[in-house]
């Protein structure tokens, strides 16, 4: 009986890829996988981006309240807290520095008679004071417009009797640092692990396809130490690729945004020393826990190219970090947050960007990165002891 050439060769590549068990996971299981929880987190940080601010108490003040406007304001919200009083500058002047979760409405005096005015005279205006910045406050304003929009009354909401009248409190600088708190840590952390990608599969895995790696580890070297160096020295060179991209981000920046009468400091981007140095340190810590985590896995490789498939899950994990801060607003406040890897380096470049650095959440970062390392570097020492890690083909 004639062999069917064609049927050999289909089984042949069905028993090598069914047989390797990596190969078998990263083709079939990893995709849906990873979808799975990328979609999920995103899903919930969308969500949590839509509900943020919902359960804070936000304090609506109303001057000059209409009667026919008290029962329906009280009915908005069971976290909105009507106070009927007039207020002052100084008012409006804390709910621009974020100091109070409120809403200043005024309504002009009579509303409820209001008639239609005659031809040439001003149409009576409501003023409505909030923060876009401030989810809270945000959320009231948006309610209140479109609330008004609807009212059967001659009148107008938010016209400016001035060019010095703004209703929006946030200054263009927190608006400027809030974007910035977004954009720029995903660069920085793209990069940063960019570098890393780079260099560090070939170091390790590299040396194991060439073969290089029997004669270091033959030398009277000790195996920790030839961790230690491997990391240090991955993330030396990503740090210098890092730094540079971070340089042209920063040269680029200007030309975004530039315009007549555009002040790059009135945009946010504006920092202190203290900023400057606890951005560097988080850096640094990040790139050694990325080199560190990328060299383990480099060194279960069998070559280059399978180590830049062991890699791919571990990028987009943290890509996705990387994307978590567009939906939220601001750092996180718990100090639990600060420990978790990769994501913790992400929190404090935020609250740098966003001039809310403290320097617990850095002390935190810093110091559970570098134990993070330590273990990192105990697992490879004990992977580069292992024969079977490191000679397998």
């Amino acid at each position: 009986m004639k062999k069917n050439n064609t049927w050999t060769i289909i089984s042949k590549e069905f028993a090598r890829f069914f047989g390797d068990r990596q190969l078998f996971f990263t083709t079939v299981i990893m995709p849906g996988l990873l979808i799975y929880v990328i979609y999920s987190l995103m899903g919930n940080g969308i969500q949590k981006m839509i509900t943020e601010g919902q359960d804070e108490t936000v304090c609506l003040t109303v001057q000059n309240m209409p009667q026919s406007m008290a029962p329906v304001l009280n009915a908005i919200d069971s976290s909105l807290v009507v106070v009927e009083q007039p207020f002052t500058d100084d008012d409006i002047a804390q709910l621009e520095d974020k100091e109070i979760n409120a809403v200043l409405l005024r309504f002009p005096e009579g509303f409820d008679q209001l008639a239609i005015p005659e031809p040439g005279q001003p149409v009576p205006n409501v003023e409505i004071y909030y923060n876009s910045t401030n989810n809270a406050s945000s959320r009231v304003y948006h309610t209140l417009s479109t609330m008004l929009g609807n009212y059967n009354r001659p009148f107008t909401v938010n016209m400016p009797q001035s060019e010095e009248q703004r209703f929006d409190q946030a200054s263009e600088e927190s608006i400027g640092a809030m974007i910035w708190s977004k954009m720029l840590p995903m660069l920085i952390i793209m990069m940063l692990f960019s570098g890393v990608m780079a260099i560090a599969p070939s170091s390790i895995a590299g040396e194991k396809e060439r073969g290089t790696i029997a004669t270091l580890l033959v030398t009277p070297m000790r195996r920790n130490e030839l961790a230690l160096g491997k990391i240090i020295s991955l993330s030396g060179i990503a740090l210098l690729s890092g730094i540079s991209s971070f340089i042209g981000i920063a040269l680029s920046l200007p030309k975004m945004v530039s315009g007549e009468g555009v002040d790059y400091a009135d945009l946010g981007f504006h920092y202190t020393t203290a900023d400057y140095f606890a951005l560097l340190l988080v850096i640094f810590a990040s790139v050694l826990i990325m080199a560190s985590a990328v060299s383990i896995l480099s060194a279960l490789a069998k070559d280059v190219k399978n180590a830049g498939t062991m890699v791919t899950p571990f990028m987009l994990v943290v890509m996705l970090a990387g994307l978590l801060p567009m939906f939220q607003n601001g750092a996180a406040e718990s100090l639990l947050v600060y420990f978790i890897p990769f994501y913790n380096s992400i929190e404090v470049m935020v609250a740098v960007f966003a001039h809310e650095m403290q320097w617990m959440p850095v002390i935190v970062t810093v110091a559970s990165n570098a134990v993070y390392t330590g273990i990192a570097v105990w697992v490879l020492t004990r992977m580069f002891n292992s024969e079977k890690v490191m000679f397998s083909r």
